[in-house]
C-alpha cells in the first residue's frame, strides 16, 4: 500500500445517519476523537480504519442487526459516494468504471483493486488487505456489496455477479445470497466477478465532462498520498504515467517526481532495490496484464511498455518466464503466474 494513512470520506457519516447508528457511539467505541468528522481531511491509519468498522460492527451487532451488509449495500446512494467513486460512476460502464477506481482506491480504503478479464471478457476485481492486521468481517462484506451497489445504480439494472469468492470468515447469511443472487464460494481470494454484459451495459451516469473535471483533482491527491510511500512504489506509479508514452528512461521519472536521477538512484539503493529493477517489474506485471486482454496485440503491448521495437519485448518476456507472449496468453498458467527472479534487469530496460 502506498502510504500509511489516507483519508476518510465525510459523506459516511451520511451512511451511519441513514442506518440509524449513532456517530458518536461509533467514535467512542473505536477510541477516536469525538470531533473526528470536523477535521479536514479526515485522515485514519489502517489500524484506526479498522477499529472504525469493528465499532460500527459492534453498535449493530447490539441492537440485534445481523445483516449490516446487506443493509449498507441498499442504504448506498449517489449522495454518499465519495469523489474516487462518484468519479467512476461518470465512466462509459462497469469496467471503465473498476479501472478508475484501481487506480484512485489508495485514496478511500486501505487495499489495493486488480482488474481482469478473461476469454470470455467477463471481468473479475480482486481486492487485497494490507498484511499484518485482521480485517473487519463487515468492510470485507461491504466491499463485496459495494461492486454490486455501484454497478446497480449506474446501470440502473439489477446486475448480478456470477461468482463471487471469500476466505471463510467471511459471514454467509441468507440475506447476503439473496442481496447478491449468488453463494460466496469458499478461497482465500476476495473476489467478485461479473458477465461480459454487464462488464460494457452502459451507466446511464456517464459524465464525461465530470469525469474530466474529477481526474486532475484525483490524480493531485494520489499523488500527496504517496509522497509518504516507498520511493519504490513512487517510481512505479511514476512508470504507469510514463511507459504508455513510450518514455521508459530515468530522465522521465524523474521529471514525474522532481527529483534528480542520482538522489533517486541513491534512494533506491537505500531501499535495496534499483530504478531497473523496479522498471523491470513493472513492466512484467503490466505485460501480465495486458496480455488478459485478447484485444491487444503483441506490438501493440511492447508499445505500452515503453519499449522500441517488439523484439526488445520477447527477449525481456523470454528472460522473465522462459516463454513467449503468445504462448503464454494461451497457456496462463504457470508461465505468466509465476515470477522467476530476474537477473538481466539492466540488459532489458532499453
Amino acid at each position: 500500500m502506498a502510504g500509511a494513512r489516507f483519508d476518510l470520506e465525510p459523506s459516511i457519516k451520511a451512511l451511519l445517519r441513514d442506518l440509524d447508528i449513532p456517530v458518536s457511539r461509533v467514535l467512542r467505541r473505536a477510541e477516536l476523537p469525538a470531533d473526528l468528522f470536523a477535521q479536514r481531511p479526515i485522515e485514519l491509519s489502517v489500524a484506526e480504519y479498522y477499529r472504525f468498522w469493528e465499532a460500527i460492527d459492534a453498535e449493530a451487532a447490539a441492537a440485534g442487526r445481523a445483516d449490516l451488509a446487506v443493509e449498507i449495500g441498499n442504504a448506498i446512494s449517489v449522495e454518499m459516494f465519495a469523489p474516487p467513486i462518484f468519479a467512476a460512476l461518470c465512466s462509459p460502464n462497469l469496467a471503465t468504471a473498476a479501472t478508475r477506481l484501481a487506480a484512485h482506491k489508495p485514496l478511500i480504503g486501505p487495499l489495493r483493486i486488480d482488474v481482469d478479464s478473461d476469454d470470455a471478457g467477463r471481468l473479475t476485481i480482486t481486492y487485497r488487505w494490507p498484511s499484518g492486521e485482521d480485517v473487519p468481517p463487515l468492510l470485507a462484506t461491504a466491499e463485496l456489496v459495494f461492486w454490486v451497489a455501484l454497478a446497480r445504480i449506474g446501470t440502473r439494472e439489477t446486475v448480478r455477479p456470477v461468482v463471487v469468492t471469500a476466505p471463510t470468515w467471511v459471514p454467509r447469511t441468507e440475506a447476503l445470497r439473496s442481496h447478491l443472487c449468488t453463494r460466496i464460494i469458499s478461497s482465500e481470494t476476495f473476489s467478485i466477478t461479473f458477465t461480459a454484459l454487464d462488464a460494457k451495459r452502459p451507466f446511464l451516469t456517464e459524465n464525461d465532462q465530470m469525469w474530466r473535471v474529477f481526474a486532475p483533482d484525483l490524480r493531485r491527491r494520489l499523488f500527496d498520498l504517496q509522497a509518504t510511500a516507498s520511493v519504490a512504489d513512487r517510481v512505479r506509479a511514476a512508470l504507469l504515467e510514463t511507459l504508455p508514452g513510450g518514455d521508459p528512461s530515468i530522465a522521465a521519472v524523474t521529471g514525474e517526481l522532481a527529483v534528480s536521477a542520482r538522489t533517486l538512484q541513491r534512494q533506491l539503493r537505500d531501499e535495496g532495490t534499483t530504478f531497473q529493477t523496479v522498471l523491470a517489474d513493472t513492466r512484467h506485471d503490466l505485460a501480465r496484464h495486458y496480455l488478459r486482454q485478447n484485444n491487444l496485440r503483441t506490438s501493440e503491448i511492447a508499445y505500452l511498455l515503453g519499449y522500441a521495437d517488439t523484439n526488445s519485448f520477447y527477449r525481456a518476456f523470454k528472460t522473465w518466464t522462459g516463454t513467449t507472449p503468445e504462448a503464454a496468453r494461451l497457456d496462463r498458467a504457470p508461465a505468466v503466474a509465476e515470477r522467476p527472479a530476474m537477473q538481466h534487469h539492466e540488459a532489458e530496460a532499453r
